[in-house]
């Protein structure tokens, strides 16, 4: 090839060079932004994690600045944390994770005032309809024997099961065996007493107490209304969430204050020794559902 022929074709390379750099760039092109979801209802999260989220040691409630609380028990890592996440992080700043100390589950056993088959619950308030004399006490409790008794050995038959909700609800109605008259109050320690003649729903921040048969009497305040908890074999929702601790064996245990009945002990996380928090069931449910009255 001659040098002017050289010439030439480098001078269209250079063109060439020239009208290809003045295309503009695929990855110049601006991408379209992605919008945000709109905000929605506490009611409407509430009832998409309701209907998506059946993940064991979970919870969440509304919070009083209308945000929803995602709480999760040291059960929920890994995999399941992440699945977790992916399902919260799509509402943006309107859901709060939150890790709770220990594991969530009920308060079985440990020792108890009413025993039943192998387990031990407690007592929650004494009822009556129409002059017949009930108790009500955790339906997962009424869920595991027909008959409770007063005694381990299980010779002194307190009353059978008429009927019991769990999951989804935590209630359950036992009838007093024929003869049994009980009085309307809860027991407290050192063979005191507390009268109750009224039954409401709680607000947040009251000051409450829970007697169990495992550890006690203890004190608390409602940090929460209607949550939902996801237990190892079943979701209960509407339940009133405390700062009051709880044992195994604290099952079906009034929640109280002063003369007022408020709830059943569902579950919850952590004991009487390190704290935790416990869930109800609020007992106005109970009695509108059985027709049963507190005394």
């Amino acid at each position: 090839m001659t040098t002017v022929s050289l010439r030439r074709a480098a001078a269209t390379l250079i063109a060439g060079a020239f009208a290809f750099a003045a295309l503009p760039a695929a990855s110049a092109v601006p991408a379209v932004p992605r919008k945000p979801e709109p905000p929605r209802s506490a009611a409407a999260i509430t009832a998409e994690l309701n209907e998506h989220v059946e993940l064991p040691g979970t919870a969440w409630m509304t919070r009083p600045d209308g945000r929803i609380l995602v709480s999760y028990d040291s059960t929920v890592t890994g995999a399941r944390l992440q699945a977790l996440t992916r399902q919260t992080q799509r509402f943006g700043s309107q859901v709060v994770l939150e890790r709770m100390p220990g594991k969530l589950g009920k308060k079985l056993g440990g020792g108890g005032v009413i025993w039943g088959g192998e387990y031990k619950c407690s007592l929650g308030f004494n009822v009556q309809r129409k002059g017949r004399f009930y108790f009500l006490t955790a339906g997962h409790c009424g869920n595991f024997a027909p008959h409770w008794y007063h005694d381990e050995r299980k010779t002194n038959r307190i009353g059978t099961v008429h009927h019991s909700s769990y999951a989804w609800n935590d209630y359950a109605l036992v009838v007093y065996r024929s003869g049994l008259k009980p009085g309307g109050s809860v027991s407290l320690p050192n063979r005191r007493s507390q009268d109750i003649t009224k039954a409401m729903n709680p607000g947040i921040n009251q000051l409450v107490y829970r007697m169990g048969a495992t550890s006690g009497l203890h004190s608390g305040r409602v940090t929460g209304l209607n949550a939902t908890v996801n237990y190892p074999d079943g979701r209960v929702a509407g339940l009133i969430r405390t700062s009051v601790c709880a044992d195994e064996g604290d099952s079906g245990g009034p929640l109280f204050y002063r003369n007022f009945a408020f709830g059943l002990t569902s579950g919850g996380t952590g004991d009487c020794r390190s704290g935790g928090v416990t869930y109800f069931q609020p007992v106005v449910e109970a009695l509108n559902v059985y027709g049963v009255t507190v005394y």
